[in-house]
């Protein structure tokens, strides 16, 4: 059980960046935040708002985003402090592979793997979806009367279209093609200028009304009118959806080598981005709820639908145009990262090593490339696009929430924690409700690790509770304020416990509270999300720890390098102790040598 252990929780060694430069610390407040909003609007603007607000939370779409931008806001700050703790460039997998330990490691590289597949599978939906509008929806019209799917988790046709530009896409990756910053920049301000557009032509057409319909004049599907026919639940499980909208703003975190004072700039230009992102969404929901009411919307092209309403077709196919630019950004966007993180998981053996070949020719991982394209590819073509927005808020969501537990972790605990304190009840019970230490030891860790777990625990709970008892209920009332009290209890418990001393270019404020916070909510947001979600996200889950304890726990290439280390530290333990040795045979030698069996006649001399 130890050695399971041992190998569950190992911690990579070696330089933990591929590339050996010192980079330039060239990177402003306005270049980082550039970085955030670029990465993290397209399909959220373009086809989200639409899509929540038409059967989930109507025009309460904008507090649903508002929601999601605190919960992204949180978790934002938990990473750039993950990201401030290894002194390198890269992704939460090399984070959590450096600082917790192996599993770990591979549970958010794996969740990763799913939020590039499903971000590239969404936005190609995205993008078919766009391209039908232009003709009138007759390309999924024919494929759905053609070749109907009639299995209840999967989509409502083969989506050819989406499945060709993904493998396209792959293609392109694959034989070596660079991202183009220029091209990017060009795109990014295409993608600006269409929202822009889309705010001031839609605000002269709103209609505040379309927030007031009365309940008798909306369609027996489509809730009870209002600003919130779905009422509190909607707008939450549309929270649930619209943080999708902000995935990406983390590249932010990544760049903490390439940053000019980056304690100050990185958690300034995460909440900056954040609040332009948010105000693009709230924006674009609002005008698009006040130009067509939430029923009437196209969940999978609005923008064309709403300005057919008013018939500003110009401005309709302006928009669509720069959608299809935007998106096609996105495409590349989403796609770049998913061969570089197979090639990682590959290069570290826990996932198949041949995914860490490069081809000699192209310069790229090529089999990582053709297999990440292919496995997207059949994503985007078998499932809806508000399938995919939930699988991937999922994976997301659970990267995220342990990001966060990884933070509160290493935050009270010392790298090397000199003092060990024997774990007895008398002890423990003292250290729960008064600290008597000034520095983390072994049992103020243990205890904030179990906290942890109980804290995590107790928030599932909640969530359940939320889903089965009647909140307006005497009983889920006090079964829901019970659990609330103790989730502050346990928040209180882990405040007075030492932090770790290690001086960090940033750091969370405000622990244990916000990372508890970002638990919380993460999980309450993953609760909102839909039983076909959870097992398909669980189906996945299971491969993958299928893949790691059959494969990648035995072939690891850090056990190698474990055992490398070992033989370096016996070596050098072994020459020290020769040295030693040496230099006491020289402390004992008489002041006289032999020279060939002959004692020299002078120092006999002088003995006399």
């Amino acid at each position: 059980m130890l050695k399971l252990w041992n190998a569950l929780t190992r911690r990579k060694t070696d330089d933990v960046h591929e590339s050996e430069s010192m980079l330039a610390r060239v990177l402003n407040l306005f270049d980082l935040t550039a970085l955030g909003v670029g990465s993290t609007l397209g399909l959220g603007v373009y086809v989200l708002a639409g899509q929540v607000a038409y059967n989930i939370a109507g025009p309460a779409v904008t507090i649903s985003f508002l929601i999601a931008a605190l919960a992204s806001a949180f978790a934002g700050i938990c990473y750039a402090e993950f990201a401030a703790r290894v002194p390198k460039a890269g992704s939460a997998y090399v984070y959590s592979y450096v600082t917790i330990g192996e599993f770990v490691a591979f549970t958010i590289g794996w969740n990763l793997i799913l939020e590039y597949v499903i971000g590239t599978a969404s936005v190609a939906r995205g993008l078919s979806g766009y391209f039908d509008s232009l003709i009138d929806n007759n390309m999924s019209k024919a494929l759905f009367e053609a070749m109907p799917i009639n299995v209840s988790f999967l989509g409502d046709y083969p989506d050819f279209l989406s499945f060709g530009m993904v493998l396209l896409l792959a293609a392109l990756l694959a034989f070596g093609a660079k991202e183009s910053s220029f091209l990017n920049n060009i795109f990014t301000t295409v993608n600006l200028v269409t929202i822009g557009i889309v705010l001031v032509a839609g605000g002269m057409n709103a209609n505040p009304d379309n927030w007031r319909i009365p309940a008798s004049e909306v369609p027996s599907w489509a809730g009870t009118g209002g600003f919130m026919p779905y009422g509190i639940a909607g707008v939450m499980a549309g929270a649930a959806k619209c943080f999708y909208g902000f995935v990406g703003f983390d590249c932010i975190a990544t760049t903490g080598e390439e940053a000019i004072n980056p304690k100050r700039n990185i958690p300034l230009a995460i909440v900056v981005s954040l609040i332009i992102i948010f105000l693009a969404y709230f924006g674009v929901s609002t005008v698009l709820t006040m130009m067509l009411p939430y029923y009437l919307q196209d969940p999978d092209a609005p923008f064309p639908k709403a300005f057919d309403s008013v018939e500003w077709y110009t401005i309709k196919w302006i928009v669509t145009i720069g959608a299809v630019f935007a998106l096609c950004t996105s495409l590349l966007g989403a796609m770049f990262p998913l061969p570089r993180i197979l090639y990682a998981m590959g290069n570290d053996g826990i996932l198949f090593k041949r995914l860490s070949k490069v081809h000699p020719y192209t310069k790229t991982p090529l089999l990582a490339t053709i297999i990440s394209g292919i496995f997207a590819a059949v994503m985007a073509m078998l499932f809806n696009l508000d399938q995919l927005v939930d699988m991937m808020s999922i994976g997301t969501l659970l990267a995220y929430t342990i990001v966060a537990i990884c933070v509160l972790v290493l935050r009270y605990q010392d790298e090397q924690m000199t003092k060990v304190v024997s774990i007895r009840a008398p002890n423990v019970i003292r250290q729960f409700f008064c600290n008597s230490y000034k520095v983390p030891n072994t049992m103020t860790s243990a205890i904030t690790k179990f906290a942890i777990v109980i804290f995590a625990i107790f928030c599932i709970i909640w969530c359940i509770f939320m889903q089965v008892f009647d909140t307006a209920a005497t009983g889920g009332i006090v079964g829901l304020s019970v659990v609330g009290l103790l989730l502050i209890i346990i928040c209180i418990v882990i405040a007075l416990q030492p932090v770790s001393t290690i001086e960090l270019t940033f750091k969370v404020p405000l622990v244990p509270f916000v990372p508890c916070l970002s638990v919380f909510v993460n999980l309450y947001l993953m609760f909102q999300l839909d039983l076909f979600t959870w097992i398909r996200f669980l189906i996945w889950i299971a491969i993958g720890y299928c893949i790691y304890f059959a494969y990648g726990i035995r072939n690891s290439t850090q056990i190698s390098r474990n055992r490398n280390h070992a033989e370096v530290a016996a070596n050098a333990m072994q020459n020290s102790d020769s040295h030693h040795q040496e230099h006491e045979n020289r402390a004992f030698e008489p002041d006289w040598k032999l020279e060939n069996g002959i004692k020299p006649q002078y120092e006999y001399s002088e003995k006399l």
